[in-house]
């Protein structure tokens, strides 16, 4: 009986997997690679041959790969000259990317994996990626095929003039090919515009059929022979070994698969070896899910973007366990200011994680509430974040923000427990919240000159859109209150809430919208934060308000979506996709984010998605490769 329950099981893990319809977006940039913020690979062009594969920040990050058949060699990836293959498609699903190639007389199917899939930290944290390979003959002749990746190992310095070494590997039924630095210098840098120059970049697979070289520049190669056939498939890996990941109040963390310091990278490429069926599997159901269940909440091109966006979103943020235990999910402020644990990053970019796990969304900000508990923040709110990546040991970012940060914690709290149907979280940071909500309660109505979370935009005082943070924040506080069964302080708190949702209607109303500040008529903004009254029924504003506003924004559009506010031409997309949220017709959605999709389909700028861009023109205003685009996901809440 358990022989035949084996048989099944494997039978299950290894059967053809049903795909998912093709993405048909053309990406910006296609994820590769997706590990870390450090380690990711990109392709930044049409074909995966145009141009070198690229780190986030745009640098290169070489990963070259080539088909010989019959002795005529194809290079289908990376740049560099030779005959090339012929890209017949490429294809972005949440986990994985698909090309389809034509080399001579076989088509190469090529397939980059990676298996993150939120139920599973264990998983998150694997710092291993699958390359899958299909070759099958298109005239029905057997033909001698190998393949041959190379990687160079600029995947393992933040210069390239930093001196490296390479070296083979063999460890049971794996053939392994590392570089990295000679100085192996941990933590030796922190910023935004830099890479891992510490541990060590793998390329690996199975022995049997597997012959290395080290170039003399350090490059790794690569080549698995198939002989003589008409089909054939499998796969390489890519990893690496960061050796600790963060350095956390003093304390140096080591990546959450290694949180014992017990275990070895060469467990983790085992472990990959052997889950390689059965994650092949898990991804393929999960990527068709995702795209079933998206399609279905917002449209086709909203499911799209989701697919795209969502690797994008973790690999910008890395796990780790906190000396007190804790899960802390710890995002990197890409092409912004390199912060870590950034609070107003994870605010928008939440929805993701509260969808598929909403203990990883306590990660994100459980650093936020040790900071302020340690008693090393002391302000009476939260802090903006708690360093500069990979440094986590204090606040970096030169100013406040008040309002934003506390209204933004407050309401992922609750959030978390709405989600988790359980209110243990906000009772372990009572205290904390409290204070918060008392900052909130006598400063958020009418905010003072300060930042948001749109700091770019700068300064400024009676920002409608703020208010409505700091009013759904403390219905927020009064509604954990109530779950608490603390009945005098939820009465208390909601309907001092209530009362200034109703005094927010008439300081902001300005005929057929509602203003940018309260103090200019004929101003007006995406009222964003408005989202969770809907989301979480606190019954705040009145429907009409959502009415009235999405009808307005309906005439405010150009060519690629919906400006931030009437002061200038660019936009945030995940703020579009909260503001669309609050239609209550399909249609409407629909007509405030498929311009998005049209951006991210025609834009000249080939970089990660980026979040901040003009609507006029398909250019970025800034940033890119950051994890707010898990923000994408508040439409299937």
């Amino acid at each position: 009986m358990i022989r035949l329950l084996t048989i099944a099981l494997i039978a299950l893990a290894t059967a053809a997997p049903v795909k998912t319809e093709r993405n048909t977006l053309r990406a910006p940039a296609y994820p590769l690679i997706t590990i870390d913020p450090y380690t990711n690979g990109w392709s930044m062009a049409d074909h995966l041959y145009d141009d070198d594969v690229r780190h986030w920040t745009e640098k290169p990050f070489p990963l070259k790969g080539f088909l010989t058949v019959d002795g005529v060699q194809y290079r289908f990836m990376g740049a560099g000259e030779g005959i090339t293959a012929v890209q017949l498609f490429a294809d972005v699903q949440a986990t994985q990317t698909h090309y389809a190639f034509t080399c001579g007389p076989v088509e190469l199917k090529l397939t980059f994996t990676a298996p993150l899939l939120l139920d599973s930290p264990e998983l998150i944290s694997r710092p291993v990626n699958y390359i899958s390979y299909e070759v099958k003959a298109t005239d029905g002749q057997a033909h001698t095929v190998s393949i041959r990746f190379e990687a160079s190992p600029l995947w393992a310095v933040n210069t390239p003039d930093q001196e490296t070494m390479s070296s083979r590997v063999e460890i049971g039924r794996l053939m392994m090919l590392a570089t990295g630095t000679k100085s192996q210098n941990y933590f030796s840098s922190k910023g935004d515009d830099i890479r891992i120059d510490w541990g060590y970049f793998y390329l690996a697979a199975e022995k049997t059929g597997t012959a290395t070289t080290l170039f003399d520049d350090g490059t790794l190669c690569l080549v698995r022979a198939f002989g003589k056939v008409r089909n054939h498939t499998g796969m390489v890996m890519v990893g690496y070994d960061d050796v600790y990941s963060i350095r956390y109040f003093g304390t140096q963390l080591r990546p959450y698969w290694n949180r014992s310091g017990k275990k070895t990278i060469f467990d983790q490429f085992e472990a990959a070896r052997k889950d390689y069926y059965l994650m092949m599997r898990r991804c393929d159901e999960f990527d068709r899910k995702l795209m079933r269940d998206a399609t279905a909440a917002g449209g086709r091109k909203y499911a799209e973007m989701c697919a795209l966006a969502y690797r994008q979103s973790i690999c910008a943020q890395k796990l780790v366990q906190s000396p007190e235990g804790e899960l802390l999910l710890l995002s990197k402020e890409n092409n912004s200011n390199g912060s870590v644990g950034t609070v107003d990053i994870s605010y928008p970019a939440a929805p993701l994680y509260l969808l598929y796990n909403p203990k990883m969304a306590e990660a994100m900000i459980n650093a936020n509430f040790y900071y302020s508990e340690s008693g090393r923040w002391t302000k009476p709110f939260p802090c903006h974040d708690v360093g500069t990546y990979p440094m986590a040991e204090g606040q970096t970012y030169p100013g406040d923000m008040p309002v934003e940060e506390a209204g933004n914690m407050m309401i992922l709290t609750a959030a978390i427990c709405h989600f988790e149907k359980s209110w243990d979280y906000a009772a372990r940071h009572w205290e904390t919240l409290s204070t918060w909500a008392a900052y909130l309660r006598t400063f958020g109505l009418d905010p003072e000159n300060q930042l948001c979370t749109d700091d770019f935009a700068g300064h400024f005082a009676h920002n409608a859109n703020l208010s409505i943070k700091a009013i759904v924040a403390l219905a927020c506080y009064g509604r954990m209150a109530e779950k608490l069964g603390k009945a005098d302080i939820a009465a208390d708190y909601t309907s001092a809430a209530r009362e200034m949702a109703s005094e927010w209607v008439k300081m902001a109303g300005d005929g057929d919208h509602y203003r940018l500040t309260f103090d200019k008529p004929g101003t007006w903004s995406q009222k964003y934060n408005m989202v969770w009254d809907k989301i979480l029924g606190l019954g705040l504003f009145p429907a009409e308000v959502r009415a009235t506003e999405t009808a307005y924004y309906l005439t405010k559009q150009n060519a690629y979506g919906l400006p931030l506010d009437n002061r200038e031409m660019y936009t945030k997309s995940d703020w579009i996709m909260w503001t669309a949220t609050l239609a209550d017709r399909q249609e409407d959605f629909e007509a405030l984010t498929d311009p998005m999709w049209r951006f991210f389909n025609e834009t000249v700028d080939r970089v990660p998605m980026t979040d901040w861009y003009f609507t006029h023109a398909p250019h970025r205003r800034g940033f890119k490769a950051r994890a707010v685009v898990g923000g994408y996901f508040i439409k299937m809440l």
